[in-house]
């Protein structure tokens, strides 16, 4: 087939809405049916496909289907009239071992590199396998294609005598017209020109572009200009046709709105405006917004994303993930609420944080500034809220510039310590073997304003209880052998029953229990003190009346 004839049939596929991956052959040939679009896809090339289809109301649906299932489009009752544009995308195979590659490759951030191997050794496709085209939908059903349209004879030829075709004219010289010029079919003697230069008129226009360069190194691709499908419910749409290629890479459909695309004297170009403020400006009425999708054609794991605004936020949602808005900003949020320096530093409230998290408030409210972490879970459970590692302890650093104190709290070595850095040694240190060291006094909160269940004990009681209570010298098995002297928890608590439990003894009950066997002591004293007392009166009343009777012998 010569190249000329080739090119016609080529023109004739995409007319019928059929892009063509490669000049091997198309990858899917659509069938229109009332109610439905099937297409007829190359099972064996592909693992799946991916189908979009853009209604004429603006809702867009997308279908995944699986190697071997039946690639259709339902229409269904409330189907809109109008034109439906599709892209069917192929899936290719790609075993797990490329996705592996794939995968680590994004890690160390050289997928080009990778990519670009796997394409040489064919493990992965040179090209995504990509398809788009259109069907019109009136009264509620799909127009099927009844083929090309013909380049009928004009309305005057028609009703008169069969048209004569003249042999072509070769004008080996410039050609001048100094007046407008229409081409096709349907032009007619007194055309009306209005404004125009040069008119194509028929029912197929196209403006092909033939470079015949030869030579090496001169470029010598095809393009074509292409405005309607030629096929009955095709698409009404104004395309450039990479020829050559066998690609469609800009194409604007009947009904886009004025200012779809407007590139002003600056570069600057508007999406539904005439007057862009910046180098890419989106005007519409609802959410003006951007999507990143990435399909799985490739390899990698299909994602998409959404990056848009209105008057309640600034987002991005992850669409894949159920269309959660991952991250928002509110409108009137200030200057730098979240700022991220050149060196990574993240600012909360300043645009020069001096830490890798740093946050400033500057006003007087009692919470602004407050750091909150919280999990709002129902269930309740022990859950970690916050971690801080380091090698060398984990140091945090409170301070209070009106008073000039500057407390670190943390961990060092093995334990965990309070140090009010102006003073000497740690205030407070906590060790990995439950030992507590503090370097003042404590003290425990003992207000009658804070107790209740008041009940009095006997004192003769409790120190009999103490008397008959085993204390011991002992050592903790985690204190290396350093000695100590008390009670056991287990005895204590069954002797007087306080406390947490039978494992534990509060200093503040160990002190009471002592304060009260004293004071049973203390009576027992007093009682001896008196019955002393009594004796030493008759003691001394005896000494008298043996001292009266001896003088009285004298």
């Amino acid at each position: 087939m010569r190249k000329s004839e080739w090119m016609v049939v080529l023109a004739v596929v995409l007319a019928l809405g059929l892009a063509v991956p490669s000049l091997a052959g198309e990858m899917a040939r659509i069938e229109l049916g009332a109610s439905a679009a099937r297409w007829d896809v190359q099972q064996g090339d592909f693992a799946g496909f991916v189908l979009t289809v853009s209604q004429p109301d603006g809702r867009v649906v997308r279908r995944e289907f699986k190697a071997g299932d039946a690639v259709v489009f339902e229409l269904g009752a409330a189907a809109k009239d109008g034109s439906y544009g599709y892209e069917l995308r192929g899936v290719p195979h790609i075993d797990a071992s490329v996705r592996s590659e794939l995968a680590a490759a994004r890690k160390a951030g050289n997928e080009a590199a990778v990519i670009e191997r796997l394409k040489e050794a064919g493990r992965l496709p040179r090209e995504t396998a990509v398809q788009s085209g259109a069907f019109l939908v009136k009264d509620g059903a799909i127009v099927t294609r009844d083929g090309q349209e013909e380049r009928p004879r004009t309305a005057a030829a028609a009703s008169g005598p069969p048209i004569i075709t003249a042999k072509d004219q070769v004008i080996p010289d410039d050609l001048i017209v100094q007046g407008s010029a229409c081409v096709g079919l349907d032009c007619v003697n007194n055309e009306s020109f209005g404004f125009d230069t040069i008119r194509l008129k028929e029912n197929n226009t196209r403006i092909h572009f033939d470079d015949t360069s030869t030579g090496a190194g001169f470029p010598a691709n095809d393009w074509t200009i292409i405005a309607n499908d030629s096929a009955s419910g095709g698409s009404s749409k104004f395309s450039i046709e990479d020829r050559t290629g066998s690609k469609v890479p800009f194409t604007i459909t009947a009904g886009a709105s004025t200012n779809s695309i407007f590139v002003d004297s600056t570069g600057r170009v508007g999406l539904r405006t005439s007057t862009p403020v910046l180098d890419l400006h989106i005007n519409t009425s609802n959410t003006p917004a951007i999507r990143l999708e990435q399909n799985n054609s490739g390899g990698f794991t299909a994602q998409t994303w959404d990056i848009g605004a209105n008057e309640a936020n600034f987002f991005v949602r992850d669409v894949t993930g159920g269309s959660k808005l991952s991250f928002r900003i509110r409108p009137g949020a200030p200057t730098s609420s979240v700022d991220i320096s050149a060196d990574g530093d993240v600012g909360i409230g300043t645009g020069s944080p001096s830490t890798k998290l740093h946050v400033l408030s500057s006003s007087s409210g009692s919470t602004d500034g407050k750091l909150l972490v919280q999990n709002s879970s129902g269930t309740t459970a022990a859950r970690e809220l916050g971690e801080f590692r380091n090698n060398g302890g984990s140091i945090l650093i409170m301070e209070d510039t009106s008073v000039a104190q500057r407390w670190s709290f943390g961990t060092n070595a093995a334990t965990f310590v309070f140090d009010e850095q102006a003073h000497t040694g740690a205030e407070f240190t906590f060790g990995d073997t439950g030992n507590l060291v503090i370097l003042g006094t404590l003290t425990q909160g003992s207000s009658r304003d804070i107790k209740t269940n008041f009940a009095s004990l006997e004192p003769r009681d409790v120190l009999t209880r103490v008397s008959s209570l085993p204390v011991s010298l002992w050592s903790y098995k985690t204190d290396g052998g350093v000695r100590h002297i008390g009670p056991m928890a287990e005895d204590f608590h069954q002797a007087f029953g306080l406390g947490e439990d039978d494992k534990h003894i509060a200093p503040g009950d160990q002190a009471g229990v002592a304060l009260l066997a004293v004071q049973g002591l203390n009576q027992v004293v007093q009682e001896k003190d008196k019955e002393i007392a009594e004796l030493k009166g008759r003691i001394e009343t005896l000494e008298k009346t043996v001292q009266s009777l001896a003088q009285q012998k004298q």
